[in-house]
C-alpha cells in the first residue's frame, strides 16, 4: 500500500467555454501533446453538432456524455480458486474518465473521413441513446445484471 494517497491534479478550464470537463476531454483526445490541434476538432466538431441538431452545441455534447456514462461495472475477484465477476457502482471520476474514453474510442472507430465529423456524429448518436458507446455500457451493465449473484462478493 502506499503511505500517502496521490495529490489530485485539477485542470485549468478550456478558453472557449470556461468548462473544466471540456479540457478533460481534449486532454484524451489528444495526441503527442498537439492540444491546440485538439481544441480545434472539440471546437469545430461542437459546432457542427450545433448545425445538425439547431440546440446548443455544448449541451448536446454533455447529454451525450452523461448518457453514456455507466453506472455500475463487472471487477474480477478471486474467491478460492475460482474467478468471479462481481458487480460494483462506478465512482463518480472513474464514471466520467470511462464516459470519454469510449466516446473518443467510438468516435475514432468511425467510418466518416475527419476526426471532427467522427466526433460530432458520434455525439449527436449518443445525445439521442445509439451508437457504438452507448452499446458498450448497454453491455457494460447487462454483464453488471448477469453477475447479480456475485453482489455478495464485493469488497
Amino acid at each position: 500500500m502506499r503511505k500517502a494517497k496521490p495529490k489530485k491534479r485539477y485542470v485549468l478550464p478550456d478558453p472557449k467555454f470556461q468548462d473544466t470537463l471540456v479540457t478533460k476531454f481534449v486532454n484524451y483526445l489528444m495526441y503527442d501533446g498537439k492540444k491546440s490541434i485538439a481544441y480545434n476538432i472539440f471546437y469545430d466538431a461542437v459546432a457542427l453538432v450545433e448545425k445538425r441538431t439547431g440546440e446548443n452545441g455544448l449541451e448536446v455534447w454533455k447529454k451525450a456524455l452523461n448518457n453514456v456514462m455507466p453506472a455500475v461495472e463487472v471487477k474480477s475477484r478471486r474467491v478460492g480458486g475460482a474467478t468471479f465477476q462481481v458487480p460494483t457502482e462506478v465512482r463518480p471520476e472513474r464514471k466520467t474518465s470511462l464516459g470519454i474514453k469510449w466516446m473518443i474510442k467510438y468516435a475514432r472507430s468511425r467510418g466518416e473521413k475527419t476526426m471532427m465529423e467522427k466526433l460530432a456524429g458520434e455525439i449527436v448518436a449518443a445525445s439521442k441513446g445509439e451508437g457504438a458507446a452507448i452499446k458498450k455500457k448497454d453491455d457494460t451493465h447487462r454483464m453488471a445484471e448477469a453477475n447479480k449473484a456475485f453482489s455478495h462478493f464485493r469488497f
